[in-house]
């Protein structure tokens, strides 16, 4: 997973996609998926007023760690046996956009006006 990751930080949220899209290892399919779902996120933070494409949108952040280990045995020649280790991972994706945000007054009003309806 960390071979994938280390490729697509730092670029262009278009340019890693089609990294992870045409890579033959496994780990670049969830990952895809990963950034599909970061994107989303992005743009549901915002109320659904904007869209990725009109912004430079990049991975800002990206790693992967070490998760809970399933233990398992295999039989071994000879009566013994051998330790199998499946492992498994955390991964965190932070998306971030280069440009400034147009409508981030707006954004600003709509929130105090909701701060205000609370109240």
């Amino acid at each position: 997973m960390r071979l994938v990751v280390n490729n697509i930080r730092g670029k262009k949220v278009e340019d890693a996609l089609d990294i992870l899209r045409y890579s033959k290892q496994e780990s670049a399919m969830w990952l895809e998926k990963l950034l599909r779902s970061a994107i989303a996120n992005w743009e549901y933070k915002l109320n659904g007023t904007e869209s990725a494409d009109d912004y430079e949108l990049f991975v800002h952040t990206v790693f992967s760690d070490e998760a809970g280990m399933l233990k398992r045995f295999r039989p071994a020649p000879h009566g013994r046996a051998h330790r199998i280790r499946k492992r498994s991972n955390h991964v965190t994706i932070i998306v971030a956009n280069r440009l400034p945000l147009r409508n981030e007054t707006a954004v600003a009003d709509v929130v105090t006006a909701d701060e205000e309806e609370e109240a």
